[in-house]
This record gives C-alpha cells, structure tokens and sequence, in this order.
C-alpha cells in the first residue's frame, strides 16, 4: 500500500468517525472548499454544492436520520494523481450499503468531494466480485 492509499484511507475513517459521532463540524471540516462537490445519500435526490451536501449532514447529524451506529468495512482505496476514491461496504442495523467516497487534495490535504450511498442485496445474492 502506497503512502497516498494510507493518507485517503485516513481521511475515510475520519469521515465515519464524524459520522458515527455525529459531529457536524468535523463533517464539514472533511469537505472540499475549492472543488466542487456532490452528494447521494441512499433513496433521495443527488445534492451539488458544498452549502447544499454540508447542510444535508449537519441536519442528518443534528436532526435525525443517521443510524444509531455506522461502520466502514472492506474500504479499498485507489488513487490516481490528485484524485482518489475509496469503495467500501457500509454496516448499519438492518444491512449494508455499498459506497463510493471520492477524494481530492487541496493544499496537501485529502478532502471528500463526492459520497454515494445505496443499499447492497443479501449477501446470498451479491455477485462474486463484491467480497464478504
């Protein structure tokens, strides 16, 4: 693993910490401020703007809909220049989400400039290319 993949794979847990702790500011704090953003949360409209998707978590955060816990697993981080993303498999009470978190650097610092969410079949159906 190169020292690139261990940086964003950082940045990811940061990004599930703020999330399982429900923390907005940590949350924004992870966001892009020069590129711009996008945000599909699971079942709802995609969300373009840092106002629009940072205001979408301080409300899930503060408000509600949050799961009562999140965990990231199986995260596998790929970089390409200035760009990385990570996939990895959501675990929430009831199942798993498949997600995509897209990161850039801005001023030597990843920063998440897209997350997608959806749910993930059971795992008796998944394909053979999605590991367990």
């Amino acid at each position: 693993m190169t020292a690139a993949e261990r940086e964003v794979l950082e940045a990811n847990a940061a990004f599930y910490a703020a999330f399982e702790q429900r923390n907005p500011e940590a949350m924004d704090a992870l966001w892009a401020r020069e590129a711009p953003v996008a945000c599909l949360h699971p079942g709802r409209e995609p969300l373009f703007g840092r106002e629009e998707v940072v205001g979408s978590w301080r409300r899930i955060l503060l408000e509600g809909g949050a799961p009562p816990e999140i965990r990231c697993e199986r995260p596998s981080a790929h970089v390409a220049g200035e760009t990385a993303w990570v996939v990895c498999a959501e675990v929430v009470p009831g199942g798993e989400l498949a997600a995509t978190n897209l990161f850039v650097r801005e001023k030597g610092t990843w920063r998440m400039v897209h997350h997608h969410a959806s749910p993930l079949p059971p795992p008796a159906r998944r394909p053979a290319g999605f590991r367990n």
